[in-house]
């Protein structure tokens, strides 16, 4: 589908970030292998599923509060612009419920970690969350009527889908602290909404 195709290298990068902290190892676990080209037959299945599940913990529960509390606050800035800038009534009722969502559960995001005493560390995810959301912005700030409901659109649709892999694969899977892992699974149908509602957008703009 036209989701993926039609979102700025940009994006892809905020893709990538998101779920940096399972790619990489994933990517590791690959290269593993090769390494251990002594071993052929046997090596390649089994040894690629252990070295996985080893590998998985690269992020502890203060870079994941980080990771949570960028991706909502780059969502959030996003949204702010596009109710200023958004040329449809569909966009701007959106971007409002962007704001008002990420920005809740950034609130709740620090209210546990303050309630925890964790200070969420910033990491390689967060930083490459932070840098991926600025560019977008930018690109979004050059950007009016149609085209910038477009790109706005395209981006929520591929953006969310990246914070539910990432949130499936990487965030709820590592988180140890219980209260934490129960907050990220409460926000997971939230996103799951999101996803929906913008891809309704998106398709309402190509018909």
């Amino acid at each position: 589908m036209s989701p993926t195709r039609p979102t700025d290298r940009r994006v892809l990068v905020t893709l990538v970030a998101i779920a940096t902290a399972v790619a990489v190892a994933g990517c590791k676990k690959t290269e593993n292998p090769p390494v251990d080209t002594a071993a052929p037959a046997v090596a390649p299945a089994p040894d690629t599923t252990k070295p996985a599940a080893a590998a998985a913990p690269a992020i502890n529960d203060a870079q994941i509060a980080h990771i949570a509390v960028s991706a909502n606050s780059v969502d959030s800035a996003a949204g702010v612009l596009a109710e200023k800038k958004g040329a449809s009534k569909a966009v701007k009722d959106f971007a409002k419920t962007m704001v008002t969502d990420h920005g809740g559960v950034n609130k709740q995001a620090v209210a546990l970690a303050t309630k925890l005493n964790v200070t969420p560390e910033d990491n390689d995810t967060s930083k490459q969350l932070k840098s991926g959301g600025d560019a977008n912005l930018a690109k979004l700030q050059g950007l009016s009527g149609k085209e910038f409901d477009k790109a706005y659109i395209d981006n929520e649709v591929a953006y969310h889908q990246a914070v539910l892999d990432a949130l499936d694969k990487t965030l709820i899977p590592n988180a140890q602290n219980a209260e934490l892992k129960a907050l990220l699974e409460k926000v997971r149908p939230a996103f799951v909404a999101h996803l929906d509602m913008a891809k309704k957008i998106q398709s309402s703009q190509t018909t």
